[in-house]
């Protein structure tokens, strides 16, 4: 079969311009945002500052000024570091900015959180449920709401930046509404995501079984022989 020149052009350029977009990656998503947050309609307090790249997230809060929180939500992983300690440890439940604010799917939100809180080691038993709730315009982005119930039926709501796959805006089970704020999308330095070299993993639980082994230890009553 011969097209007609008039009919052949266009299907050539578009055949071009399918090839030229398959071989080009996809843009990184990059931004970086101060959190907020605000406890009973109480004056704003500052509540941390994250960086994102793709789905690396770095996150910098004021009460652990001596280091920072590095996210991975693909592998998962989570460890907060200390430079100048020149060590690393687990995240687990020391912050929930690691759980929350990390890249989620906005159709399906959920599977990233369950994972994060795993993560953690929270012990929950079923699969979360994220609910659509509604859309709602936070700093000129449009973001699609949602009622979040855990396993262990905690509930939050969150509101996705559906472009950026992140959440802009948390309300706890507690009340507290955490939000990103001064949102700039720009580059993103991939050191800053990376773990430092030449650091070595604190394991505070192997310290803890250490001690209870040394003359220190004073036994609870959980621990104390019968």
């Amino acid at each position: 079969m011969v097209l007609p020149c008039n009919r052949l052009l266009p299907s050539l350029l578009a055949v071009a311009g399918f090839v030229l977009a398959a071989g080009i990656p996809a843009k990184a998503l990059q931004f970086s945002a101060d959190l907020v947050t605000v406890h009973d309609n109480a004056a704003p307090t500052p509540a941390g500052r994250l960086r994102v790249l793709d789905d690396k997230v770095r996150i910098e809060t004021p009460e652990l000024a001596d280091g920072f929180f590095l996210i991975d939500g693909v592998k998962p992983a989570a460890h907060f570091v200390r430079p100048a300690a020149r060590v690393f440890m687990d995240a687990r439940q020391s912050s929930k900015l690691t759980r929350l604010f990390v890249t989620v799917d906005p159709a399906d939100p959920c599977a990233r959180w369950q994972a994060m809180a795993q993560l953690a080691g929270l012990a929950e038993r079923g699969n979360w449920h994220c609910e659509q709730i509604g859309e709602v315009t936070i700093g000129g982005r449009d973001t699609s709401a949602y009622q979040v119930v855990s396993a262990s039926g905690r509930t939050f709501f969150a509101w996705i930046d559906r472009t950026r796959r992140f959440p802009l805006r948390i309300k706890t089970e507690e009340g507290a509404v955490i939000t990103a704020e001064n949102v700039h999308d720009e580059p993103q330095p991939a050191q800053l995501f990376e773990m430092p070299s030449g650091l070595r993993k604190f394991d505070p639980q192997a310290l803890i079984e250490r001690i209870k082994q040394s003359d220190v230890w004073v036994a609870d009553e959980a621990d104390a022989p019968q």
